[in-house]
């Protein structure tokens, strides 16, 4: 059964109106993330991912990421939208998150623009901001959607959502 979609105020968008398979975008909004005191991503350049029940997930260029930072590991996972996924490990000094970061190498041809972009786990990093805002991690750290106020629920992840 299918949670009561919230209704989105003015301004706000409702994850229960993004479609599936999902819809990929380019976003101009202002995408940081901050691991371990330093701003490793910087862009106005994201595409972001819309999917039915979770929030959207941003994708970043690598021109616009401190690649120094995130080291291949051996980690992939597979999406039927977007294909096979490969995975990064952040690395600032001497913190690092293992496998906090994800890729795709060889999308599917709907999402051939986001190849070798990056996506990164809210809830490994110190703080990543949507034009200056913290977001929230989607619920649940298997998921890697950014909550922010202008995103309304209720999100896959929360407990009892797997069936959804």
């Amino acid at each position: 059964m299918y949670p009561q979609r919230i209704e989105p105020k003015p301004g706000q968008e409702s994850v229960w109106d993004y479609p599936r398979p999902p819809r990929l975008e380019d976003t101009n909004k202002h995408i940081q993330v901050v691991f371990n005191g330093v701003v490793i991503v910087d862009t106005h350049a994201a595409k972001r991912v819309l999917e039915t029940s979770h929030p959207p997930s941003y994708y970043i260029p690598p021109a616009d990421i401190k690649m120094e930072h995130l080291v291949l590991t051996p980690q992939s996972s597979f999406c039927e939208w977007k294909g096979r996924a490969g995975y990064y490990t952040i690395r600032v000094s001497e913190k690092s998150a293992q496998n906090a970061a994800w890729f795709y190498a060889s999308p599917t041809p709907a999402f051939a623009s986001i190849k070798d972009h990056v996506a990164f786990y809210a809830h490994m990093m110190d703080a990543c901001y949507v034009d200056g805002e913290k977001v929230e991690p989607q619920p649940g750290n298997f998921y890697g959607g950014w909550v922010t106020s202008d995103i309304v629920g209720p999100f896959k992840g929360i407990p009892g959502s797997w069936g959804w």
